[in-house]
């Protein structure tokens, strides 16, 4: 991701995100960092939050978020390709600033009766080859909470 991605805090202030995640990593050497992302088509446009979520232990949790835009991508299969395209972007970009471990959160379901399960082993297969922890519907989604908050 040779790109910057623009992320900001809840209240839109800009978060130079290497920095504030080597801030909070001094402080907090063991806290979960979770990536994802969700997207929602709303009139001629399909909306993207990209979260960058830390978790403290059972102490909290707090994130920052990245939005983007592109006209309304009608096929779900190419929708949700791009989330974890977004999501594995961001987390490849941390991982060669940083050198940190994280998970990624994904926005599918496990359950078959879902269409978004579709998308579970070619995703899940790639984040996983990449070594990130993936967590899926109904497990542990930190981020893509985070991120489904902010799309509607």
């Amino acid at each position: 991701m040779e790109k910057s991605i623009e992320f900001r805090d809840i209240h839109g202030n800009i978060i130079d995100a290497i920095a504030h995640t080597q801030a909070i990593l001094e402080n907090h050497p063991c806290v979960n960092i979770h990536v994802g992302t969700d997207s929602q088509s709303i009139a001629k446009q399909t909306r993207y939050i990209t979260v960058i979520a830390y978790r403290y232990g059972n102490r909290g949790v707090h994130y920052i978020l990245s939005k983007s835009g592109v006209p309304q991508i009608k096929d779900m299969w190419t929708r949700l390709w791009k989330e974890t395209e977004l999501s594995i972007g961001v987390a490849e970009w941390m991982k060669k600033k940083l050198n940190v471990r994280l998970e990624i959160d994904m926005d599918y379901n496990e359950d078959e009766n879902y269409q978004s399960n579709k998308l579970v082993n070619a995703t899940r297969g790639w984040a996983n080859s990449l070594g990130y922890k993936v967590n899926i519907k109904p497990h542990g989604q930190i981020a893509t909470r985070a991120a489904d908050y902010h799309c509607k």
